[in-house]
């Protein structure tokens, strides 16, 4: 079964928008896991809009799952990530000013880069994922840097899905097959949700791991988070 972790950072964004503890962010994290969750994932910015840097550390004491810090390696983050040792680390290319994360790293111009700090982290025994548009040639190049796992960026297939979820997965279905080709694990997220979460998973072969933080969280507004959390694990 590919893995579901929940991102906890729109959690953090309530939370930060009355300056208290309301909802408590550790306490939220223990009942994903306890709901049937098997990792977390926060994404610290530099501006700490959602996730703050003192957020990382103590999640580190408390969760039992996986622990996934993503974001842009710059050198305060990395600092960061050794500090605290994740399970993975998953590295992003965000400009400080981005709303959301919406590309993945040319694996071809940031070779160099890229090589450098996968090895720094990997020698800190973190596993390694790099965030990926379903491009072959960029999933090659994600292999001669030496990552562990890519994560896909499923943003532009959510957003072609219910026009044509056929043409809208077949490149992350390309993608996905030459990545185990090369043995390089999958993750994915962005914008997955109820409806497209399951027909995504049919179609990517070797799926390891899904982050889901956004849609999870509205969804829960509905249904509960108890519910929500095993609604998107039945998905997959």
């Amino acid at each position: 079964m590919t893995r579901l972790s929940v991102n906890l950072n729109k959690v953090a964004l309530l939370r930060n928008a009355r300056g208290g503890n309301v909802p408590d962010l550790l306490q939220i994290a223990r009942d994903c896991e306890a709901f049937g969750a098997q990792g977390i994932t926060v994404h610290p910015r530099p501006d700490e809009r959602h996730i703050r840097y003192s957020d990382v550390p103590a999640l580190k004491q408390i969760v039992s799952t996986e622990y996934n810090i993503e974001g842009n390696p710059t050198e305060d983050f990395l600092q960061l990530v050794e500090s605290v040792r994740p399970d993975q680390c998953t590295l992003v290319p965000d400009d400080p000013n981005q709303l959301t994360s919406d590309h993945g790293w040319d694996t071809i111009k940031h070779a160099d880069f890229l090589k450098k700090t996968i090895s720094r982290l990997q020698s800190q025994g973190i596993r390694v994922a790099i965030f990926l548009d379903p491009e072959e040639a960029m999933v090659e190049g994600a292999k001669a840097v030496g990552t562990d796992r890519i994560e896909l960026y499923t943003g532009p297939f959510a957003h072609d899905f219910h026009n044509d979820p056929e043409s809208a997965v077949a490149p992350y279905t390309k993608a996905a097959e030459l990545a185990n080709k090369l043995g390089l694990g999958i993750n994915a997220g962005h914008d997955l949700d109820l409806d497209n979460l399951r027909f995504f998973k049919e179609h990517i072969p070797g799926l390891l791991e899904v982050s889901i933080g956004h849609a999870l969280i509205a969804d829960a507004l509905y249904y509960g988070l108890k519910n929500t959390v095993q609604m998107y694990l039945s998905r997959l």
